[in-house]
């Protein structure tokens, strides 16, 4: 089973524009979805879709609509009952794909409610094969709680996953090795937090068939005990880096829709290739497909297996 932990979900509103953004204008939309969201949230929806046993655990009350949408797509969850409504995100999507993302900062979560997540996510983590711990922290979450996370799911055997950003990945680094995880997934402004590289250049030089700065920064932090770094980059595609070896992959041609979801559906595809025994490069071939067919889905849609291209994702050994 993999469980899944958002601290922050939201209810996640897309509307598609008919034209590029212009600020102070008047836009028309296309579309609008709204679906359940939050990164750990979309994870456990793309292992669901793959067929795969999930558990999503995260704080809400038990009348939020968040609930509704998770029952309507029949996503298993859990939850530690919170006063407050979750948080609604606002993503604008451009005909091109240029997708703007207005965030709120979700509701303040008390001591005891963070320890009451903290006391479930360890209970679940006894079936789980995976625990992947997602997102932004809510106010009132101490931006080291994904370190202590760590450290206390690592005694019950299952395997961590980690993807976010800003103070709590800097805390998070802080206490590598004991907090480091078997999976980190930071795109290229994170990885650049993390060990002081320049985000554009790391990107460019991989867009343009140089990687070795990705694979020598994501190498860094496997020198520090992460078991495995998996750096995505847009359209240059992710590289993958364990302690046997780097590799790069680039993605399948797509038309560009909405980058919502696509980091979240690529640690769901690397997790569910874990679980299925595949070796590094396949794990990074089927993560780079899940990440690209959600990229070329409207609004915050996630992909099926079927939706997927894995026979045109192209794996470099590069190290």
């Amino acid at each position: 089973m993999i469980v899944t932990l958002t601290a922050n979900p939201s209810i996640d509103r897309t509307a598609t524009l008919e034209r590029p953004l212009t600020r102070g204008d008047v836009h028309r939309v296309t579309s609008v979805t709204v679906e359940p969201g939050g990164k750990g949230i979309n994870v456990a929806r793309v292992a669901h879709y793959a067929g795969h046993p999930v558990r999503a655990i995260l704080p809400a009350g038990p009348s939020d609509p968040i609930l509704q949408g998770l029952d309507a797509l029949r996503v298993p969850y859990r939850i530690v009952p919170l006063l407050e409504a979750v948080r609604t995100n606002l993503t604008l999507t451009e005909p091109d794909g240029t997708t703007t993302k207005i965030n709120e900062p979700g509701p303040s979560l008390d001591a005891d409610t963070v320890e009451r997540l903290a006391h479930l996510l360890v209970l679940e983590s006894e079936r789980a094969d995976w625990v992947v711990l997602s997102g932004s922290l809510p106010p009132g979450v101490p931006a080291d709680w994904y370190a202590g996370l760590v450290r206390a799911l690592r005694p019950w055997g299952c395997k961590i996953a980690v993807d976010t950003s800003d103070a709590p990945l800097l805390a998070l680094a802080d206490q590598f090795p004991p907090a480091a995880p078997d999976l980190l997934k930071p795109n290229s402004e994170e990885l650049a937090q993390l060990t002081g590289a320049d985000p554009e250049t790391l990107e460019a030089a991989a867009a343009a068939g140089d990687p070795s700065a990705c694979v020598d920064a994501a190498r860094s932090l496997v020198a520090r005990g992460v078991g495995a770094v998996m750096a995505t980059l847009g359209a240059a595609g992710a590289v993958l880096v364990t302690a046997d070896g780097a590799w790069h992959a680039a993605p399948p041609p797509i038309t560009l829709r909405s980058t919502v979801g696509a980091g979240d559906s690529s640690v769901a595809g690397y997790v569910l290739a874990e679980t299925r025994g595949l070796n590094a490069p396949d794990r990074l071939r089927l993560a780079v497909a899940y990440g690209s067919a959600a990229a070329s889905l409207a609004g915050t849609a996630l992909p099926h297996p079927e939706q997927l291209n894995t026979a045109a994702v192209t794996i470099t050994d590069v190290g």
